[in-house]
This record gives C-alpha cells, structure tokens and sequence, in this order.
C-alpha cells in the first residue's frame, strides 16, 4: 500500500485571524525574510496545492525563487519546482493564469469526476485533469499524489482547501505565520471556516515551535505522529 504524502500546511494571517483583506490589491502579510522562508519550505516539498479559488485571485506562480535552491533541487535529481495541483469544483480556471503558464514542473487540476471532460477541453496541454469521485475527498487526492511517487506535498490555502485538510485530520504538520497588523473586515477570508476540528479543548493540538521572522512570529504545530522535528 503506497504511504499518503507528508502534508505541511503553510500559511500567513493577520492578528485577527485573516488570510487577505476584502477587496484587491492583495494584503503582503509575510515580509522579505518570511517570504524567503516559504521559498525553502517550498524547495523540500514535491508538491504544493492550493485551491482553485486562489489561483483565480491571487494569480499565484508557486515556484521556488531562489536560483540556489533550485539548483540544489537539480542536483538530487529533481524537477527546479515542485508539481503544482489544486481543486476545483466547477472548472473556473483560466489556462493563461500563471499556475498553468510559470513554470516547466508538471500541472495537476483534482475534480469531480462528471466534470472531467469539459475541464480538460477548457485547459488543454496545460495541466493533467484527475477526476476523483463523485467529489473531490482530500484523502484521495493524497493517495492520488502517492501513487506518483510524490512524498511531500505543501498546502498554501486557500481557507476552504486548509479547512478541508484540517478537518479530515489529514495534516501533519502546521506553519502559520502572524503579521502584526488587523483586517477588521468579516467579508475578507478568514484563515479556515467552519468545521469539526479534530483538535479542542480535549485534544489541543502540540506547539513545536516559535521563532520571530522579522515582525512576524512563526507558529509551527505538530498535528500528527509523522510530524518532522527539524525546522525549515
């Protein structure tokens, strides 16, 4: 039986506990040295995912930046950057966004299964379509990632994809990042939803780490038995 993907969650939030604010432009919660943080938590990974919604409104590369870092990655045999994969229940993605366009690592868009073939004639040669059920389950989606050889895989949101994860009690390991300022706005995406968390007031989950990253300070849980002691 093919071992599930280590999953790290990584992601930044205001004091109140959001991911952006309402409206564009988009809110840089991260400063220069923890966006180079992520950049090496990134290059120890095989995959990164984020959902659907994100790519649409973040437009985000998911690429390692650092030249050295990916000649590092190179040299133990492997792709500059990670695979790239999100999920989509509708097929709302645009085959220009810089997902599908940055990039030479391999593209994999998880979906419904009824939704498959019109999703693929919308991306073409962009991406790989998986189709999984009659819903998208985030532990098939892992065992997807398995079967081709992917061993790390880090999520970078959005909420509802990080609520998901966490609330299949999928995750083994958690990074959060909290900038210094408030968004004061119930429009804007909160950091997770509503949910039946495995981890309460009978079950708190283990704090690991803390370390301040410019003027932010690093939150590092370990939410399983697999969770990895070294830092990033």
């Amino acid at each position: 039986m093919t071992a599930r993907p280590y999953v790290t969650v990584s992601c930044a939030i205001s004091l109140d506990g959001y991911l952006d604010t309402a409206s564009p432009p988009r809110l840089a919660l991260s400063n220069a040295d923890d966006f180079d943080r992520v950049d090496e938590l990134r290059s120890h990974h095989d995959a990164i995912l984020v959902g659907a919604r994100t790519v649409r409104l973040d437009n985000p590369r998911l690429l390692v930046r650092s030249g050295e870092r990916q000649e590092r990655r190179a040299a133990a045999g492997r792709a500059p950057s990670p695979v790239k994969a999100t999920v989509t229940a509708t097929g709302e993605l645009d085959p220009s966004a810089a997902f599908f366009t940055q990039g030479d690592t391999p593209k994999l868009v998880y979906c419904p299964r009824g939704d498959a073939d019109r999703i693929r004639a919308r991306l073409g040669d962009r991406a790989t379509v998986v189709p999984l059920g009659e819903e998208v389950r985030m532990a098939d989606l892992l065992t997807d990632l398995g079967e081709r050889g992917l061993h790390r895989l880090l999520v970078e949101g959005g909420g509802r994809t990080l609520t998901q994860f966490l609330c299949d009690d999928l995750v083994d390991e958690l990074q959060v990042a909290v900038a210094p300022l408030f968004v004061g706005d119930r429009r804007a995406p909160r950091f997770v939803g509503e949910g039946a968390f495995p981890w309460n007031g009978e079950r708190r989950a283990v704090l690991a780490e803390t370390r301040a990253v410019g003027d932010v300070v690093l939150l590092r849980y370990a939410l399983s038995e697999r969770f990895e002691g070294a830092g990033s």
